[in-house]
C-alpha cells in the first residue's frame, strides 16, 4: 500500500463517521504490508494517530495526515509515538478540550490523549462491553482489572443489581467514578476497590457470590500480573466466588497465547465452567491471524 492508497483508505472510511469512535486504519492487524506500525482513529472531530515503531517515511506520513485533517471535517490531529520512552503524544493540529470523552454505542467515556501511554479507553473491547450490557440485568457483577470501569458503566446501563470494580490503580478507579457520573448513573450498588486482586480473594468472597465475573487483565504488568503464570491463580478461585449459574467473560490480549490457553486452564481448575463462545472482534480491528488478536471468551457455570 502506497502513501496515496493509505490516504484514500482513510478518506473512504471517514465518510461514514459521526461523533462515535471509529478506527479508520488498523495496520496492527497485519493486513497492510508496510503499515503494521500504524493505527488511525476518528474521535468526533479529532484524528488520533499511533506509531508503534519508527519508519523512514514518518515525516511524509505526518504531512499527509496534516493535510487530510485540514481539508476535511477534522479540526485536531494528535500523534502518539509509542516507540519512544514514555510514549509521548504531540498535538500537531488544533486543540483538545480538558474534558474530552469518546462515545461508544451512545455511552460516554473519558479520554486522555496527551499525557498517558494509555488513553483510558480500549476500543477493541467494544463487543465485550456490548455483551456485558446485554446480559447484566439483575446480576451481581465482579469486574476484575476494571481500569477506568467501562465494563461497569455498560453493566449499570444494562440494569445490573450491583457491581464491584477492582483495580490496583486508584487513579484509574477515580476516572471510573467520573465515567459513571458522565453518563448520569446512580452510584448506588457500585463499588470501587483499590485492591491487589491476587491478594484479595478473601474479601471478594465475602462480597459474593457473583452472577457474572469479568476478567480483563493486562498481558504483562511488572510487579502485579503476568498472564502466563498469574491467570491460573484467579481461575482456581472462581468456584469460591461464583454463583451456581455464573457467566464468566475471560479476556486475553496476548498475541502469543491462543484461546486454548484459557479454555484448557479453566477445564482443569474450574471444570464447572463450560466454554460457550468466543465473541467476535470488532470488524475494524480485523487481523491476518485471529489467534494473535483479542480473545473474549464466554463460559457458563453449570452445577449438577
Amino acid at each position: 500500500m502506497t502513501l496515496e492508497q493509505l490516504q484514500q483508505h482513510i478518506k473512504d472510511n471517514a465518510l461514514t463517521c459521526n461523533k462515535e469512535f471509529k478506527r479508520l486504519f488498523h495496520g496492527r492487524g497485519g493486513l497492510y504490508e508496510g503499515w503494521n506500525h500504524l493505527t488511525v482513529d476518528s474521535i468526533d472531530d479529532i484524528l488520533s494517530v499511533a506509531l508503534y515503531f519508527e519508519k523512514e517515511n514518518e515525516d511524509a506520513l505526518i504531512q499527509m495526515l496534516k493535510e487530510f485533517t485540514c481539508n476535511t471535517r477534522y479540526k485536531t490531529l494528535v500523534v502518539q509515538r509509542r516507540y519512544l520512552k514514555g510514549a509521548p503524544s504531540e498535538l500537531v493540529v488544533g486543540e483538545i478540550d480538558e474534558d474530552l470523552h469518546v462515545i461508544e454505542n451512545g455511552i460516554k467515556l473519558k479520554l486522555n490523549l496527551l499525557s498517558n501511554k494509555n488513553s483510558g479507553y480500549f476500543p477493541d473491547m467494544k463487543n465485550g462491553r456490548a455483551f456485558v450490557r446485554e446480559n447484566a440485568k439483575d446480576k451481581h457483577i465482579l469486574n476484575l482489572f476494571s481500569y477506568t470501569c467501562a465494563f461497569s458503566v455498560t453493566a449499570k446501563l444494562g440494569a445490573a443489581k450491583s457491581i464491584v470494580n477492582v483495580d490496583m490503580s486508584k487513579g484509574a478507579l477515580k476516572t471510573g467514578m467520573a465515567n459513571h457520573s458522565l453518563n448520569n448513573l446512580d452510584p448506588k450498588g457500585v463499588s470501587f476497590l483499590p485492591y491487589n486482586i491476587l491478594k484479595s480473594f478473601a474479601s471478594l468472597k465475602r462480597k459474593g457470590p457473583f452472577d457474572m465475573i469479568i476478567i480483563d487483565p493486562p498481558t504483562f504488568q511488572r510487579g502485579s500480573f503476568e498472564a502466563t503464570k498469574d491467570y491460573e491463580k484467579i481461575i482456581k478461585k472462581l468456584p469460591q466466588i461464583a454463583s451456581e449459574d455464573c457467566i464468566l467473560l475471560a479476556c486475553l490480549n496476548a498475541p502469543d497465547l491462543e484461546s486454548d490457553f484459557l479454555i484448557k486452564m479453566i477445564k482443569e481448575w474450574a471444570p464447572s465452567f463450560e466454554f460457550d463462545q468466543r465473541l467476535q472482534n470488532v470488524r475494524e480491528f480485523a487481523s491476518s491471524n485471529e489467534d494473535r488478536s483479542l480473545k473474549n471468551l464466554v463460559f457458563q457455570r453449570v452445577c449438577v
